[in-house]
């Protein structure tokens, strides 16, 4: 008798956690995306549209494509999609192969070389 047989009740689901299987299978036990670099700024926008025929996107896919109309950074789709960080990569990884979504680096506001940000940083670390 195996033990899933003797505790048919047990769930392998922790309380703080939630569920552990659910993103192993979405992402069919990858753990790392096969193209593309994804920071958790890196934004990801749609660049085709997308049926729900599709063949080969599974509906978090599909979702995610629907979603990113707009561009929007992983740690967004993350929080909209309830999904662990990891699991959407790998997820926008499929999507960037398929040639579904584009990836964008977010611009910076400003120049990291400019005195005048480091002189405001510290006037402001000065004035706490």
């Amino acid at each position: 008798m195996s033990r899933f047989e003797e505790h048919p009740d047990t769930q392998w689901v922790g309380e703080e956690a939630g569920p552990i299987v659910r993103p192993y299978i979405l992402t069919r036990g990858r753990t790392e995306p096969t193209s593309g670099r994804f920071d958790l700024i890196t934004l990801a926008v749609t660049v085709r549209s997308v049926s729900a025929q599709e063949p080969g996107l599974d509906p978090e896919c599909l979702a995610i494509a629907r979603y990113c109309h707009q561009p929007q950074s992983v740690a967004e789709i993350a929080a909209h999609m309830n999904l662990p960080a990891g699991t959407i990569r790998v997820l926008l990884s499929d999507l960037l192969d398929q040639g579904f979504i584009a990836l964008q680096e977010p611009h910076s506001e400003t120049d990291m070389h400019d005195e005048r940000l480091y002189r405001a940083v510290l006037d402001g670390l000065r004035a706490l």
